[in-house]
């Protein structure tokens, strides 16, 4: 176990480790991150693999041509994460906390973290994973992702 590193600045925000840090883990989490003086704050709608614009209340139908499997289901989730960080002026590592429910975690979770790993890039946020029963958009959803971004200040 090495010790404690001191606060580490990415971006507009500084990743906390506490007593017990291991960097020879690999988690898709880091335990806290503080927003610096001056950060802007982006909250993210949940973001699944259906389409983000859809009428409510929900038709059915809208949702035929999302996919099905957990795969098409999170890269649609990160994609239209991306569309919202970017039209909200902010970026990928500007994500300081992502909140992720999933219908089955133990068929899903492995996909996920991959997807995500990849898609971030080395950036870590903080995160918590929740099962919940369904997700209310469609019931053929399995993963929606709320996330929190901080963004220098202007």
């Amino acid at each position: 176990m090495s010790s404690i590193p001191g606060p580490r600045r990415v971006g507009s925000a500084e990743i906390i480790h506490h007593e017990g840090y291991d960097e020879t883990i690999v988690s898709p989490f880091v335990p806290a991150i503080r927003a610096v003086s001056g950060a802007r704050l982006v909250f993210v709608s949940g973001v699944t693999g259906a389409p983000v614009y859809h009428d409510h209340p929900h038709r059915p139908e809208v949702f035929d041509s999302m996919p099905l499997d957990i795969a098409g289901q999170v890269a649609n989730a990160f994609d239209h994460l991306d569309l919202a960080l970017r039209a909200a002026g902010a970026e990928r590592s500007d994500v300081v906390n992502l909140i992720r429910f999933f219908t089955d975690v133990d068929a899903d979770q492995d996909t996920v973290n991959r997807h995500q790993a990849e898609w971030f890039g080395g950036h870590i946020p903080t995160s918590s994973s929740v099962q919940v029963v369904r997700l209310a958009t469609d019931p053929r959803l399995r993963l929606e992702i709320q996330a929190i971004a901080a963004v220098a200040g202007e």
